[in-house]
């Protein structure tokens, strides 16, 4: 088989290619599309039977929009304003943190001792167990004693002569990766369980900004480190080790010289965040009730009593993806321009 490019093609070839991208391009296309013209029919447009293009096969109206801006559909620009603080809160947050793990990862060497991580484990339910069980706590009160214990312990038999293997800064790197292979299903009830008990101390995290960004920072973490890591593995090391010279700080070099070399795929990927924060829906769905809901679950629903009324689910849609087209677009200007060269593999 010839291993020759696009441009080897003969011309005949070059047009099949061109005739699958495009059918590509309809397939892929074609629900953005029927989703913008269904939010422009009325009721009886809808159900009436399918129809596809606007004034020739029916006429369209801004009737679901009206209802929408009048809330009839429910408090949308409040829940739109909760998903874009919540959004842009966690996804800079999100960024922030992960872009400073990636580096450490990068740059340093850890080693994790299995004993010690086995240490954390036993020490953090057995004082759990002893301070419910035993002392007579309460569940939130155990919880928050029992884990910083065993977390300093943790720490400090981090520093001895353990036996068992040694995690290194891959393993710690596969550990940050994997937490997105659980089922979401099975973070989101446990989170809930835990909101409900830290709740009961006075601190309401259930239906509340604070605990539905904690939430979306966790959730966004694995992505920063994975994304940032190769980024700052692209930046050359040389520039970092002149300032290491001259004794310059740590935090300087990483604040003064590595962020602004890597701006342009810390923005890249606090877009990225940001869309996957704004299309979560478990989490918002098991933590929020009414004040924080986000769009996800406003879109989800619109419906009544007669089924689902697409019309609505349409606008409402609509308007909820347009934010992340625009993300979208300068994301792929950016890339285009080839200024993410090394950002993202």
């Amino acid at each position: 088989m010839s291993r020759r490019g696009l441009t080897g093609l003969s011309s005949w070839n070059r047009r099949l290619v061109a005739v699958g991208v495009f059918a590509w391009c309809l397939i892929t296309t074609f629900p953005l599309y029927w989703v913008v013209v269904t939010a422009f029919k009325t009721p009886p447009g809808v159900v009436g039977g399918p129809t596809y293009i606007p004034f020739v096969d029916f006429t369209p109206t801004l009737q679901p929009f009206i209802d929408l801006y009048q809330g009839v559909r429910g408090e949308f620009f409040r829940t739109f304003l909760n998903s874009t603080i919540v959004g842009l809160s966690a996804a800079a947050i999100a960024t922030a943190i992960g872009a400073m793990a990636a580096y450490a990862l990068v740059r340093f060497e850890f080693k994790v001792r299995f004993g010690a991580g086995l240490i954390f484990f036993l020490l953090a339910l057995g004082a759990y167990l002893l301070f419910n069980n035993t002392l007579g706590f309460t569940r939130p009160q155990a919880l928050l004693l029992a884990f910083p214990i065993a977390l300093v312990a943790a720490i400090i038999a981090n520093r001895l002569p353990l036996p068992g293997p040694i995690l290194g800064n891959e393993d710690i790197l596969f550990w940050f990766v994997s937490q997105r292979m659980f089922p979401p299903i099975v973070t989101a009830f446990a989170l809930y369980l835990l909101y409900s008990e830290i709740g009961r101390l006075g601190f309401q995290l259930v239906d509340s900004y604070l605990g539905l960004t904690l939430c979306y920072v966790a959730f966004s973490l694995p992505i920063v480190v994975w994304l940032m890591r190769d980024f700052f593995e692209a930046i050359p090391i040389e520039v970092e080790e002149a300032a290491m010279v001259d004794n310059v700080p740590s935090w300087r070099i990483f604040l003064g010289i590595v962020v602004p070399m890597s701006m342009n795929g810390l923005l890249a990927t606090f877009m990225i965040t940001l869309a996957f924060v704004w299309n979560e829906f478990l989490f918002a769905l098991f933590l929020t009730n009414s004040r924080w809901q986000t769009l996800p679950i406003l879109v989800a629903g619109q419906n009544s009593q007669r089924g689902d009324e697409w019309w609505a689910i349409s606008a409402a849609a609509l308007v909820a993806i347009v934010p992340m087209m625009i993300m979208a677009g300068l994301l792929s200007r950016m890339m285009r321009s080839g200024l993410l060269l090394g950002a993202i593999k």
